[in-house]
C-alpha cells in the first residue's frame, strides 16, 4: 500500500500552480505548495525543492543535516577493506581520506592516481581502470590480492558540463554518461562478485544522484534539459535496484545513495547557489555517506543530506 506521504508528494508535484525559477533552472514552489510538500514529506521521503529543504533544516536546527559529527560513528570502519572507484579526486578522494582516518584498509580503483591519494598510503591500488572497458573491468578482481572486500563504493562518474537543450543535444556525450555512470558500476561490481571478493555480509554503495529521480524532474527541471546527466543517473538507479534484488539472496546489501550537494570541481558551475542550497565541503559529504553506509538498507534510494528516501 502506497504511504500517504508518498501519495501527497506525487499530488503536490502534479498540481503545483505557481512556481518561480532561479538562475540554473531549479524550481521553487510557492509558499503554499512548499508548506504542503514539507509537511507531507516528514514520514519517509525527503523533498525535491532543495532551497526549501535546506531552509527547513536550518529553521528546525536539524543536526542530521547541519552537524553530522553529532551523530556520526565511524568506528565500524576500523579494519574494514573498503574499495572506492574514482578515489583519486573529488568526493571519491574525500571518501578515501575519511575511511583511512578511521582505520579502514583502502583499495583505490582508478584510471590514474594522484599525490593526494598516494599520501593516504592505500592498502592496494588498482590503476588504469576505465569503467567503460569490459575487459579492463573484468580484470579488476585478479589485481586485488588482499582478500574479500567489506564495502564497495561505486563512486566514479562523469558530468558533461554544457547545458543540453533540444537544439544543443550531444548524443555521444549522453551515451558516455550512461556508460560510465550506469554500466560502469555494474562492470566493477560484477568483477568483484564473480571474482569471489564480495561475499555474505558485504555492502555495495552506489553513489548516484537525486538527478536520477524521475518524479522530481517537474520540480528540479521544470524546463527540461540536461538529458544525458539525468538519464544516466536514472539508469544507474535502476541498475542498483536490480543488483540489490539479485544479491540479497547472497547476503550482500546494495544501497543507492545521493551524496548530497558537495563543493567539488564537478559542482563548481553552481557555486553561486552553494550557500542557498546547503552545499558542504566534500569532507562533510563523505561523513554523511559513511553514516548511511553504516546502516545501509537494501534497495533504498537515500539522500545522504538528511537520511530520508528519494522517490524514484
Amino acid at each position: 500500500m502506497v504511504s500517504f506521504a508518498r501519495a501527497a508528494l506525487v499530488l503536490a508535484f502534479s498540481v503545483a500552480p505557481s512556481v518561480a525559477f532561479n538562475g540554473v533552472g531549479r524550481q521553487t514552489f510557492s509558499r503554499a505548495i512548499s508548506s504542503t510538500v514539507l509537511a507531507m514529506s516528514e514520514d519517509r521521503f525527503t523533498i525535491a525543492d532543495q532551497p526549501a529543504r535546506f531552509a527547513k533544516a536550518k529553521e528546525e536546527g536539524n543536526k542530521r543535516v547541519l552537524d553530522i559529527d553529532s551523530m556520526y560513528d565511524p568506528s565500524y570502519l576500523a579494519g574494514k577493506r573498503v574499495a572506492i572507484t574514482g578515489a583519486n579526486r573529488g568526493i571519491g578522494l574525500a571518501l578515501a581520506t575519511e575511511c583511512v582516518a578511521h582505520g579502514a584498509k583502502l583499495i583505490g580503483i582508478c584510471r590514474s592516481s594522484s599525490d593526494e591519494l598516494e599520501a593516504l598510503k592505500p592498502e592496494e591500488l588498482v590503476l588504469g581502470v576505465d569503467v567503460t572497458d569490459d575487459e579492463l573491468c573484468e580484470g579488476i578482481a585478479a589485481k586485488i590480492t588482499g582478500g574479500p572486500i567489506d564495502i564497495l563504493i561505486n563512486n566514479a562518474g562523469y558530468f558533461y558540463e554544457p547545458v543540453e537543450k533540444i537544439d544543443s543535444l550531444n548524443f555521444k556525450e549522453e551515451l558516455k554518461m550512461i556508460d560510465i555512470c550506469a554500466l560502469g558500476p555494474l562492470r566493477v561490481s560484477a568483477s568483484l562478485f564473480n571474482g569471489g571478493l564480495l561475499k555474505e555480509g558485504a555492502k555495495v554503495a552506489m553513489i548516484t544522484s537525486q538527478g536520477g529521480s524521475v518524479s522530481w524532474r517537474t520540480t528540479q527541471n521544470p524546463e527540461g534539459g540536461d538529458y544525458g546527466h539525468h538519464m544516466s543517473k536514472s539508469a544507474a538507479n535502476m541498475m542498483g535496484m536490480l543488483l540489490s534484488q539479485e544479491l540479497k539472496a547472497k547476503g550482500i546489501i546494495v544501497g543507492i545513495l545521493h551524496p548530497g550537494f558537495n563543493k567539488t570541481d564537478m559542482t563548481a558551475k553552481y557555486k553561486e547557489i552553494w550557500e542557498i542550497e546547503g552545499a558542504v565541503d566534500a569532507s562533510v559529504g563523505a561523513k554523511r555517506v559513511f553514516h548511511e553506509i553504516g546502516k545501509l538498507q537494501n534497495g533504498l534510494f537515500i539522500n545522504c543530506e538528511d537520511g530520508l528516501e528519494i522517490p524514484w
